[in-house]
């Protein structure tokens, strides 16, 4: 059998085919990002997951894309993970805009972005992918994800800037006690994903003209400090993938259109599409 995985710092999806090529079916875990985890975590997340251990010995291939794994030590890391589990497999570890880039094309030139837990942005010219930012990750990074629309909320909530009945249904859906928002900032684990949950709520309320200015001052962001860095920008498709990408749909039309980008796919599970373009399916 053969297992694709697609993992963020919230998520991993993991897809189980046959030899084949039939899908079988599908598993979630908690993401396994190694630049964010500690070994110890990674493996707990893995082995929480009952059926992929029941399987595990019948893995002989892994093909693992996930957010983190761009330089080569938490490649080794998470490598060296999953190679415990999967004791008979060959591990393929890649960064996650791989997937994104053999999900969303076929071997055209396109910018693929990633809009999720975080976000990133590469150029692929049909054979080679280019990324000129390197991503520092949640704290000064990731304009127009999950956890920068959650800063985005606290922020204006605790600066009374959020209009009244917007803070009323933003205090109804979340625990904001300060030291509990706290708690979770500074001394829980995987705070991006705390501030990717609260980001949920943007969408939920996106209609809301307040919720309308944040979504389209970060996609702007985004677009500024990612799309535009590629000289090719304009000349290309502009693909997104993630859940964000899927949920801001409308949003990203207008906002390429109004920076002259032409938008060329959304696909909120890129993994199903990587799957479908390079595992022939029965």
């Amino acid at each position: 059998m053969i297992i694709v995985a697609d993992s963020g710092s919230t998520k991993t999806s993991w897809l189980v085919v046959s030899d084949q090529g039939e899908k079988l079916f599908e598993e979630t875990t908690e993401g396994l990002n190694p630049a964010v985890f500690p070994v110890d975590e990674l493996l707990s997340r893995v082995l929480s997951n009952k059926v992929l251990i029941d399987i595990s010995s019948q893995i002989k291939t892994l093909h693992f894309f996930g957010a983190g794994c761009g330089t080569e030590k938490p490649r080794l890391i998470i490598a060296e993970v999953l190679q415990s589990v999967f004791k008979n497999a060959k591990v393929n570890i890649k960064e996650d805009t791989e997937v994104a880039v053999m999900a969303t094309t076929n071997k055209e030139p396109a910018i693929v972005c990633i809009l999720g837990t975080g976000s990133n942005c590469s150029y692929f010219d049909g054979e080679k992918i280019h990324q000129k930012v390197v991503s520092l990750g949640y704290i000064i990074m990731d304009d127009a994800s999950g956890n920068y629309f959650g800063k985005q909320l606290l922020k204006t909530y605790y600066f009374n800037q959020m209009p009244a009945d917007l803070a009323q249904k933003f205090e109804e859906s979340y625990n904001l006690d300060a030291d509990y928002i706290k708690e979770n900032l500074y001394r829980k684990s995987n705070p991006n994903t705390y501030l990717a949950d609260l980001g949920h709520f943007i969408i939920d309320q996106k209609n809301h003209p307040f919720c309308q200015k944040i979504i389209k001052e970060g996609l702007q962001m985004f677009v500024e400090n990612q799309i535009l860095q590629f000289k090719e920008a304009k000349q290309v498709p502009i693909n997104f993938v993630g859940s964000i990408a899927h949920f801001l749909n409308d949003e990203i039309v207008s906002t390429l259109k109004e920076n002259g980008l032409t938008l060329g796919v959304i696909q909120r599970h890129p993994i199903k599409g990587f799957v479908e373009k390079h595992i022939v399916l029965n």
